[in-house]
């Protein structure tokens, strides 16, 4: 398949255009001409580009990428050898972001949410990446479900908060949106799952009534990219894989 091709076949699914984030969504390194296999992963960390090096991969798919507002611009250090890895081996990099988040059938949200039998009903937050909806057994308490995650994700997930509240409108966004909770509160949840946690996130979950759950930032988020892979392979023909690179949070 053409770069070309596979780019703007991305972008369309993916609907990055719309989205206003911290990094370039999109193909952030171009590498050659045509695709035919892929590797999909969470972070374009040296190990996962090791692998696709080692794979004779030619493009690299992940919801991190390897560029973000706010960091040091230079080309030095860790950055230097990303950097080599993917352009001494001809190898494109595809990085999305919010847009792998919010997509409704191959985002992380909606993969978390399959997972663990959610059905998301409404969205809330900053464009629409809050999701909320019924949980697979409407009433189980907060503690339960805490539970579930568990075995779902094989992480045990942090709960503070009420761990006997019935939860019969469940909140989620995977990853670092612990800033969401309150938000979660007002669009009417019992509970609210993410990945990470904060210091007043507990003081708030106390306050407010409303539980939270902290189930881990690469534990939420490596649904979407292997739900990429399928796409790839079912819909557009390539050789496509999808790496999970053992992360404790």
């Amino acid at each position: 398949m053409q770069l070309i091709e596979l780019r703007n076949h991305l972008d369309t699914l993916l609907d990055a255009p719309r989205f206003k984030d911290y990094c370039p969504n999109g193909l952030q390194v171009e590498g050659r001409p045509e695709v035919a296999r892929v590797l999909c992963g969470v972070t374009a960390s040296q190990a996962l580009l090791d692998r696709a090096v080692a794979g004779g991969h030619d493009a690299v798919f992940v919801h991190h990428g390897l560029f973000w507002k706010g960091e040091d611009g230079r080309v030095t250090g860790f950055r230097r050898r990303r950097l080599r890895a993917l352009l001494v081996n001809d190898i494109n990099l595809f990085a999305y972001h919010l847009p792998l988040d919010v997509h409704p059938e191959l985002g992380n949200n909606a993969q978390l949410g399959r997972r663990m039998g959610w059905q998301g009903e409404g969205r809330f937050a900053d464009q629409d990446l809050g999701w909320i909806g019924r949980p697979r057994d409407p009433g189980q308490c907060a503690q339960a479900i805490a539970g579930a995650l568990a075995q779902t994700l094989g992480r045990a997930p942090l709960l503070v908060g009420d761990g006997q509240r019935a939860v019969h409108r469940v909140a989620w966004c995977t990853g670092g949106a612990q800033g969401y909770f309150e938000q979660a509160i007002l669009a009417g949840a019992d509970l609210y799952v993410s990945g990470e946690i904060s210091e007043q996130t507990v003081h708030l979950a106390r306050e407010s009534g409303v539980p939270y759950i902290a189930a881990g930032h690469h534990a939420t988020e490596r649904y979407g990219a292997q739900a990429i892979a399928a796409y790839l392979v079912d819909e557009l023909g390539l050789q496509a894989e999808f790496v999970d690179l053992d992360n404790p949070v």
